[in-house]
């Protein structure tokens, strides 16, 4: 589960003043095109205008999501009007409004990105603009035409008739409609579930490459018990000073900051820094922490040479009730609740090397709090107890005995599933992710008989691995791009009796899925059983997708 951009533009460890800022895994994975994707051959352009976190992706990038879904946009409006789509060609340049023009477009349906697709009567143009749900007309400004794509990027200005599904006084955020973070503050929260779901159904229909009927029915998708208040990490951040060019460092001479630069996240659709007194999905301690942040940089940013990033992680000290601690004071910038027999004093870690704590239900885990550590804890006990409650089948001839937690970070599937199993085995390719992750079993009374951690490319992980394909079950956690071919044929060899898939992309997820069942080239297929989405971000387009496999038995 990799951290998705709810407000945060970059889930990497926080650098120092004046130190790298650097990025996590790659696993790229050559892999089949799908055959509704990138149609017109803009490869070239796509690639170019993919975010950092996407260029690796070589499926299921937001380019190729948003690409589907203009196209099932104009399809069903050709069906719609009685055209075939050999009718069907892009608008000339020479036909459309000039970059910066002003329009007015109906907005028809919500893209799998979370920006509205919108057309002006009379054109088969299609607008992509933010901060918009279907049944809106708004006013916006056309920035850049795709040329040979029939669509267009725009900036949303004002509603001009608002959509039933808008509701305006929704948003809580001062920066809504600016920051690039969240797009659905304007929905209320079932339609939000609603339309995430419809992201998981349209991911398997664009990218799986499967018929229908291999496809089981979507569960809906399972809700956040915070939508505000929820996030414990964000990472805001400022550009350098005025004329400071970072491909140019060294060479030109220091530029000093005059004043003390914009704090906080990307403005959408520019490469600029919007400055964000408050983020209202941030927990109360992860706000105040950013409080804090913003007044230490008033005093201190002439110590900065170039931009930074700045980190706020929440960490947590549980207290018995009866304790000193639980009664003291509070220090500044720092919160207090309660649950059953203890009191949690909240903080704000700053440090990325720093060691964080936080609970999910009685288990405790640790981390760099600079690492990557899913960010909505409010709904890992649902989640957690979601899988705990479905890794095993119903029925099985032989009994399940072991647990295999491939990408397993810092430990989370394999200590909250360890009750679970017999055994179990945790592999990452991350040395310091296992170093974490054996000290979070101690912490939870797990021994090595109970189960172990491997630090190894995934792509090796079944050389480790003695377990009885038929006694053993796969959970499978990467990255955004997903996992690479070579990991999934090894993994169809080894043949495991069940795999559960979770991952922050369903697109990649629905690709991969895709592999597992179609079985192509030597060894199992699977079927699905069951594919459901979860809301770890609130108020943004993303949802994590959960699938559940079985070996087909031939």
């Amino acid at each position: 589960m990799s951290s998705t951009p709810a407000a945060a533009a970059a889930a990497a460890p926080a650098p120092a003043p004046n130190g790298p800022h650097t990025n996590g895994n790659s696993h790229d994975r050559p892999a089949k095109r799908p055959n509704n994707a990138n149609r017109n051959g803009n490869n070239r352009k796509s690639k170019q205008q993919r975010t950092k976190r996407e260029r690796n992706i070589t499926e299921g990038s937001s380019e190729e999501v948003l690409r589907c879904d203009i196209d099932a946009l104009l399809k069903l409006r050709r069906e719609a009007a009685g055209a075939s789509e050999d009718d069907a060609a892009p608008a000339s340049e020479a036909d459309l409004p000039e970059p910066f023009t002003e329009i007015e477009a109906e907005v028809h349906e919500l893209s799998s990105t979370g920006d509205g697709l919108a057309m002006v009567s009379g054109s088969d143009q299609v607008y992509i603009v933010p901060f918009t749900v279907p049944g809106d007309t708004v006013r916006i400004k056309v920035i850049r035409h795709v040329p040979g794509e029939g669509h267009s990027h725009a900036d949303f200005l004002s509603v001009v008739t608002p959509s039933p599904l808008r509701d305006d006084s929704r948003v809580k955020c001062q920066y809504f409609a600016k920051c690039g973070g969240c797009q659905f503050q304007m929905l209320d929260y079932a339609e939000q579930l609603r339309r995430k779901r419809r992201i998981v159904v349209k991911a398997y229909a664009n990218f799986s490459n499967l018929p229908q009927e291999l496809l089981p029915e979507i569960h809906d998708t399972i809700g956040s018990p915070l939508q505000y208040g929820y996030r414990t990490k964000l990472t805001p951040h400022f550009d350098g000073p005025p004329g400071y060019r970072p491909s140019k460092r060294g060479k030109n001479p220091a530029t000093p900051f005059l004043s003390c630069p914009d704090i906080g996240f990307m403005q959408k659709g520019r490469r600029k820094v919007l400055d964000i007194e408050d983020c209202p999905i941030g927990t109360e301690a992860v706000r105040l922490g950013n409080t804090r942040e913003r007044k230490r940089m008033q005093e201190e940013y002439t110590n900065y040479k170039r931009g930074a990033t700045l980190l706020l992680r929440e960490n947590t000290a549980r207290h018995p009730k009866d304790s000193e601690a639980a009664a003291a004071d509070l220090a500044p910038y720092t919160t207090k609740s309660e649950t059953d027999g203890f009191v949690d004093v909240k903080s704000c870690e700053t440090d990325s090397k720093a060691t964080t704590t936080e609970y999910i239900g009685d288990y405790i885990f640790t981390n760099p709090a600079g690492s990557f550590f899913q960010n909505n804890n409010s709904i890992l006990p649902v989640f957690t107890s979601y899988i705990r409650d479905r890794i095993l089948p119903t029925t099985a001839d032989k009994p399940i005995k072991y647990l295999i937690d491939a990408y397993s970070g810092s430990g989370l599937f394999t200590i909250t599933l360890s009750s679970v199993f017999q055994h179990s085995v945790g592999i990452d390719i991350a040395g310091q992710s296992i170093e974490y992750a054996r000290k979070n079993a101690a912490l939870n009374g797990l021994g090595e008989d109970r189960c172990r951690f491997i630090a190894a490319d995934a792509g090796e992980l079944f050389k480790s691995v003695t377990y009885d394909a038929d006694e053993t079950v796969v959970v499978l956690d990467p990255p955004r791009k997903g996992c690479d071919a070579s990991f999934l044929s090894q993994l169809r060899r080894f043949g495991p009796r069940r795999v559960l898939y979770v991952s922050c992309n369903v697109h990649t997820q629905a690709r991969d899925v895709g592999v597992l069942v179609r079985g192509e080239g030597e060894g199992r297929r699977y079927a699905i059983e069951s594919l459901v989405g979860f809301d770890f971000f609130p108020q943004t387009g993303h949802v994590e997708g959960v699938a559940i496999l079985n070996r087909v038995e031939e």
